[in-house]
This record gives C-alpha cells, structure tokens and sequence, in this order.
C-alpha cells in the first residue's frame, strides 16, 4: 500500500490520492446549516438534515467498511458487461482493472475511475451548495476512452432510507410501511406518512427526493422506486437484477416499500473521446414547491459548474480568514483544514459524522464556548448577540444546560434526560468572553442583562423539582412570576463563585458527573478535580482584572449572591459546605428579584484572595515528590497520581491547568517537563499521552480506564489537551517546548501511512498513531487560537492590537521570513516577520518595525501595542501590512 495517502496540489488546501479508495473507513463531509453528508471514496456514507430526517441510512465507521448501501452510477453496455462507476460492484474482477484518483478541496471531491478494458472513464463530482440549498449534487461525466463509438445505459442507484436515525433497529419494516412515493417527470419524491416514535407519532413534514437529467436536460427513460424492484429477489444493490438483467421497471406496488433512487437515462452513443454529463439532486425539503426550484437552479452543466466555484469560494474564504505562510506549504494547506473545523461542528454538531456515532445531534455546553474561539478571532462583531444569548444556559446553581439547540438561546438539560452536572462547564464561558473582550475592548458586555435557564433538575441536578412542568417554561423567575434577569457579570459569578465552595473531603472542587475528561464519571460522590481547581483559580483571577478595568464603581447583583461572599475560614471544608447548601436551597425554585449593591474594588479583592488560596493550596498539597501534580481524587478519596504498584500514575490533565494557571514554580515546572518527556511522550510518534498505562480499571473513577490503554480518554494522543498544554507553556514563556508539542499534531496527522486520515486535526491519535473521529473536534479551536495568540503572538489586548511573538527558529523552516493575516477591528492586517539570523525565542528582540512601510519607533522591545484608534485609521479596504524586525 502506498505510504503517502495524498499529496497536496495547490496553496488552497486541494489534494491528490490514487489509494482513498483503499481506505473503506475514509470518509469527508460535505454540508450547510441544511443538509449534512458523509461520503467516501466509494461514495459510501450517508445524507441527513437531522437526527429525525436521513435521506440515506444512517452509518457508523464500521457500515462504511460492512453495509453493501452507497450511491452508485452504474453502465450498462450489453450482458456481461456491466461497470460501476464507483467501484461498488461484486464483478470485482472488472473492478480490479480500474484507475482510480481522488481529487479532493475544501468540501468537494471528485472521483475519477478509468477502465481500459470497458474503455470507459467517469468523473464524479459531490459536494453540497454553499448557499444553503438541501442537496447534495452528484456530477457524472462518462467519456469514451476507446477507439471507437460506444453505446451504453447509465443509471444513478441510491438506496434511500427516508426517515429517523433510530428506526434503523426500531421497528425499521414498519416504518418502511409508511413510505408514500410521487413519481416524478425528473426522479422520485418521498413523503413517510407519518414521523415514528411509540411515545408520541408525529405528521412527517418531510420530502425526500433524488432526481436527475442529463446535459440536455432530459429526464430518465426508467424510474426504480423501491429496493425490491431494481435488485429483484437477490436483494443485491451490488449486482441488481434491474441493470445486471437490464430491466424495465415492473408494475408491482410501489408504496410501503424500503426506497429507491434509481434513475435510468437514455441510452447513449459516444464517439472516441466523446463524453456525457448526467446531474443527479439528492435532498430534504419541508416544502414541495421547493422541488421545482431546485430543478431550475441546477438543470444544467454550467449552472452545476456554477455551484461548485461558489463552494470553493466560499469555503476558501472561511480557510484564510486567518492565514498562515511559513514556507512549509504542507503545514499551511493542512492549517486550511484545521481553520474550518469549527465551522463544520457548528453544521455537523458532534453526531453526524460516521466516527461520531452518538447523541443525537446538537453541540455540547463546552462545544458552545470553544467553538466561540475561532468565531471571535475572525469575527468578534458577529458574536457579541451569539455570547449574551450563550449566557441564557447558565443556572442560578452555576451549573448550565448541557445540550444548544439550533435556535439561539434554544437549550436542553441532557440529551438522554440523564441528571448530570459536569464540573468543568463554568470554566469555559469566561474564558471565551475574557478573549472577545481582549479583541475588542467592549466591557459593556460584562452588565448587559440577560435571563437564567430553569427546568426540572435543581441544586446543581441532585434534586428533582416535582412541582416543575414543560408549562412552566425554561427561564427562571421570580416568586412572583416573573422571568428574573441578571447581568453577564452576574451569570460568570454564579459559576465561579458556587464551585469555590463546591469542596470535597480535600478541598479542591467535587468532580461530580465528571470534567472535561467525560470517562472520569464514576466518583460523583467523593471524586476531586484538582486540575479544574486550578482553572477556576485562574477564572477567579481574570475576574477580578475584569472587574477593576470596567470602569464601574458599583455592580448589582441577585440578592441570594450574597450568601457566596460570606465571610469564613478558606481552609473549613464543612464551612464551605453549609454555605452551598443554604445558597442553593434559597435559589431552588426561584429568586426573590431584589438586588444588593457591590463596591467593584472590594468585589475584585476578593476574587482575588480565593484566586490565591486556591493556587497556593494546589502547591503546597498536590506537587507530588515525583515532580508533577496530582489532578484527581476518586470516589474512594484516594489520589489518583503519583508510583502505585511499582508503575507511575500521570496524568496530563494534571499539568497543563496547573500550568496555565501559574501554578508552579520556574524549578517545578522544569521538572513537570521531564516527566512528561520520560512517562508521556510518544516514543515513536513524539505524541504526548494523555495519561500512563494504569494497568487495571478504575471503578472508582470513571469508564475512561476500562477502554484499551492508548485509546480515547484512557491514554490516547488527545488533540484538545495537548494543544491545551501548548498554550499553556506558550503562556508561561517556554515557546520551544509549546512548538514541539504542538508540531508533533501536525506531523502526526500529515504522517498518513499512519494516520490514515485527509488532512484535519483528529480528536485524538491511537498507539498505532491512527487519527480517530475527524473534523468535530475542540481542538481545532484551539489549535488556531495557540498559532495566532501565542506563537505569531497577535491579539488583542483590551481592545488594542498587540503584537509579541514566541516564534522558535523552527517556525521560520530555514528561511528568514513568517507572515499571519487576520482580521482586526474591521481591518485586514497582515504581519510579516523577519528573522534574517535564524533566532530562536528568547534570543531576539523587536527591532524594527513598519506600518505600511511606515518606520515606527521601536527600542528593543519583547511586543509592540497598536491602540485601536490607530487600526480604525487604517484604510477599510485591501490588506494593511506591519513588518517585524526581529534580532539580538
């Protein structure tokens, strides 16, 4: 097999392969906010617009390599010679004899197979419009590659499903019954009788179609509605009676049947090197009239062609919003990828992909914020109204909802109605607002008002409340009745301040359901997680910065907030507790509406004082005398790191908030560093782990340790936290070690005879350095975060632009010069950096610099800070560019 999966074409992020196909677990997405797919290089996968409306069956990554279902394009040219276009055919000695090259971009993919011996050649073109139409295009061109005129039968052959993903074991020969058929002049039109679901059938509202023509619009001679029909009695969509057989489609009753896209067309003539474009629709509508639209949009090749420029354009704009050029051209188009990963999530949630075959559908309350990430840095503008309503999912106990909606402010307590708090949820909102308002100075955001959300679960889900109906609605209100409203600031209090005394036995924040590691959730009642202690240390940090630059003298918040800032012995577990309980009992049902009054000054001290005990207590308690921190207790009380048995126990969860913190010191972290290299680091890959091998389960902690050791949570090369142990070391100074880990992603990932994936940042890599679960992941997020923040060092800074870079020698790959794009303020900035001595970080300084070939003064400095007043002077149009001098 070949050791290269793909080879990039151009600086756009375009790529060649002549062995995807090989790879049957392979897939790519295509997509809009209307319509989802999944698609192989054998046009595997699947169509969705939901969890309760898939075009084509829904699959998982093992159907890809298993199910005998995929879109197919079959030719036809006399008995016993029969091709598919796609490769999906159990004639595979015919296949065998194929050349195959993939072309792929961003969201776009062409499949070429040749035949010599059938001498016959097609290209398919899939992709789904960018303008939000509900299709996906199929474009079929078949060429005549022998020496004289062929004559053929084309025919597209999809297999459709029409209905919810859980009918695929619920009652699937039922709901086959409701299948409710309209030939159409162009396909078939699909409308299910009814959506199933025993605890409460639905109208179905849906309209599932594949239609097709050819490039002089006609429509197909033969239209095959139902499986039964076009496979005959074998049931073989990889040898179907109907083109294997050649024929007609019968009389039989084609309503209550399992579904078919097949589509017929004309027999064709073609003369040596002739060829012939056949356009097939797939799609879901709630609307009938649609259909004919659709029709019209795309009736011909041009008008496909079209399409297709406008997919490119548009993805390729999203993937150099922030851009990237470092003379590694394989690290710039791989970072394409990456760029529009958080978008892809936004459409795709984290369920509909075949890798993530769970939930059903929707973001996550983390998924939320770190997704903000990427939005802010291209766009802050744009996201101010997305964070307030963001802020409608917190509850007044400072847990949250768990599930967003596809309606802003629209959220679900848990997806499986499941009462379960995850303790790390209130870490991340403000870590997301803290960046928006660095980017762009808008305090204001901390006191505009905004409500709670409220349903069933209370007292951070411990409790029921019985008395809480669907009627009540999903907002918090007062004894009165009256939906309560509390500014941001207030929101971020809740979360932070709740958990501050949200002790357990050690007095470091309860894990509850669990953190960000979702397999540490068998220690709800005693579990610790000293890790995310440590983050809301930090939180309570830049809380108390924001507080102290708002400006304001006075804040008012809930009255019931006041419980929190009673006064007490930091060092009282029991104490602590009391507290919680008499806050979360008084705030149960509702809030009496009244506010107090705080002085700003002595709000910021205090934040600032727990801020600091926290830290020194995570110093002096859990920097273990193997030189690395502690970051759990399980539900027994016991420490989790440290020797146990003879092997050592770390995690890397333990280290990086810590760190990011700024918790250790210079001579602790040095050796945190050390044992990472000897206990976490990839050998062979140069990964880093996200724990040891344990050697044995860990029931008093969570499911994580029961998966085979190197996958998923239990010791995998999870991309989000090592690229938040990146960040975190880029903060802290240590830029070498931050490249280093965050490069060995993207070696890891472009090392393909390995990987075995398209070019994306993967949730994680296996011991065999395998990239599992593509595209829907946080990391990506944080990935352009740390390149753009950190390394280039551009960001925002309260408002103003600037500019310290961490760059290492390696960011320059031997040539003097770096350059980032991003957008500022409304400006287009481009930032070159010039290193002509090859300096390492540490060794060099700001020595010179430009605006706009403009000298500026400039006197050996580690960062430059351009006001925004300066940037908005900048011309709005075309690119504003700063030149960095960097020498000793």
């Amino acid at each position: 097999m070949e050791k290269t999966l793909y080879r990039f074409t151009d600086d756009s992020g375009s790529f060649l392969s002549s062995c995807a196909h090989k790879f049957k677990s392979l897939y790519f997405p295509l997509g809009n906010e209307r319509i989802m797919s999944s698609i192989t290089a054998d046009l595997h996968g699947d169509i969705k617009s939901g969890q309760g409306s898939f075009l084509l069956a829904p699959v998982s990554r093992i159907d890809l390599m298993n199910l005998r279902s995929s879109r197919n394009f079959w030719i036809y040219m006399g008995p016993g010679r029969v091709w598919s276009a796609t490769g999906v055919s159990r004639d595979m000695c015919n296949i065998s004899r194929d050349e195959f090259f993939l072309e792929a971009g961003l969201l776009w993919q062409k499949v070429t197979r040749r035949n010599k011996r059938m001498g016959i050649e097609a290209q398919i073109v899939s992709f789904v419009p960018s303008d939000g139409e509900p299709v996906e295009i199929m474009r079929v061109e078949v060429t005549n590659i022998s020496r004289k005129t062929s004559s053929f039968i084309p025919t597209a052959a999809i297999p459709m499903y029409n209905r919810g993903a859980n009918n695929i074991r619920d009652h699937r020969h039922v709901t086959s019954l409701l299948q409710r058929v309209a030939l159409h002049k162009f396909g078939v039109i699909f409308n299910p009788t009814l959506s199933f679901d025993e605890s409460g059938h639905r109208p179905n509202k849906d309209n599932y179609f594949i239609l097709g023509w050819d490039d002089k619009f006609l429509p197909p001679a033969r239209i095959y509605p139902t499986q039964d029909g076009f496979c005959g009695d074998s049931g073989d969509l990889e040898e179907p009676e109907a083109v294997f057989k050649n024929i007609l489609p019968g009389k039989n009753n084609i309503q209550g049947r399992e579904a078919m896209g097949g589509l017929g067309f004309k027999k064709a003539f073609l003369r040596p090197g002739q060829s012939k474009i056949y356009t097939v629709i797939m799609g879901i509508t709630d609307k009938p009239v649609q259909v004919d639209r659709l029709i019209a949009k795309f009736n011909h090749p041009r008008k496909v062609a079209s399409a297709l420029e406008k997919n490119r354009v548009h993805w390729g704009s999203l993937s150099r919003r922030i851009n990237i050029a470092t003379h590694n051209g394989d690290f710039d188009n791989w970072l394409r990828w990456v760029n529009i990963q958080p978008t892809l999530r936004k459409i795709f949630g984290c369920s509909f992909l075949p890798d993530f075959d769970y939930g059903k559908g929707g973001r996550g309350w983390r998924d939320l914020w770190q997704d903000c990430l990427g939005l802010i840095l291209n766009d802050p503008g744009k996201v101010r109204e997305l964070l307030i309503n963001n802020f409608c999912g917190v509850k007044i106990d400072g847990s949250n909802a768990t599930i967003i909606g596809s309606s802003p402010g629209e959220f679900i307590a848990d997806r499986n109605n499941i009462s379960r708090v995850w303790m790390d949820h209130g870490v991340w909102p403000l870590v997301t607002l803290d960046l928006y308002i660095h980017e762009t100075g808008d305090l204001g955001i901390l006191f505009e008002q905004t409500s709670y959300f409220r349903n069933h679960e209370i007292k951070r889900a411990s409790q029921i409340d019985h008395n809480w109906t669907a009627a009540c609605g999903n907002k918090l209100k007062t004894g009165k009745g009256k939906v309560y409203s509390g500014s941001i600031l207030e929101h971020i209090l809740a979360q932070n301040l709740v958990q501050f005394f949200n002790v357990g036995s050690h007095n470091h924040i309860r894990l509850e359901g669990a953190d960000w590691n979702d397999g540490l959730d068998m220690a709800g009642e005693n579990g610790e997680s000293v890790a995310f202690s440590a983050m809301y240390a930090n939180n309570l940090e830049t809380l108390s910065g924001l507080l102290l630059k708002s400006g304001r003298k006075n804040v008012e918040l809930a009255e019931e907030l006041g419980i929190l800032f009673s006064g007490l012995d930091y060092e009282d577990v029991q104490a602590k507790r009391k507290i919680l309980d008499k806050y979360l009992s008084r705030t149960a049902s509702f809030l009496s509406g009244r506010k107090i009054s705080m002085d700003v000054s002595r709000l910021s001290s205090e934040l600032k004082r727990r801020s600091a005990w926290i830290k020194q207590h995570i110093r002096s308690t859990e920097y273990l005398k193997e030189g690395f921190f502690n970051g759990y207790y399980d539900n027994r009380k016991r420490r989790l790191e440290g020797k146990r048995s003879g092997h050592m126990q770390m995690t890397l969860t333990g280290q990086v908030f810590a760190i990011m913190a700024g918790i250790p010191d210079r001579r602790q972290l040095r050796r945190i560093l050390e044992n990472v290299d000897r206990y976490l680091v990839d050998k062979k890959t140069g990964g880093v782990h996200l724990n040891t091998d344990f050697k044995r389960e860990q029931l008093d902690l969570g499911r994580a340790f029961s998966f085979s050791y190197g996958d998923k949570e239990n010791g995998a090369v999870f991309s989000h936290m090592a690229v938040m142990f990146g960040y975190a070391l880029y903060k802290q100074g240590y830029a070498r070690q931050a490249w280093k880990i965050i490069d060995s992603l993207y070696r890891m990932a472009l090392d393909t005879s390995k990987s075995k994936i398209y070019p994306c940042l993967p949730e994680y890599f296996d011991l065999d350095g395998r990239g599992m679960y593509s595209y829907l992941t946080g990391s990506a997020s944080w990935f352009i975060l740390t390149m753009l923040t950190q390394a280039f060092g551009v960001r925002g800074s309260n408002g103003d632009l600037m500019i310290e870079p961490k760059l290492t020698s390696g960011n320059f790959c031997g040539k003097e010069k770096v350059s980032i794009e991003r957008d500022f303020a409304g400006r287009r900035i481009k930032v070159e950096f010039l290193n002509p001595g090859r300096l390492d970080y540490g060794e060099y300084k700001i020595v010179r610099a430009y605006l706009n070939h403009k000298s500026l003064p400039v006197d050996k400095r580690s960062c430059l800070v351009f006001s925004r007043e300066v940037i908005l002077d900048l011309p709005a149009r075309g690119t504003n560019l700063i030149e960095i001098h960097l020498a000793r």
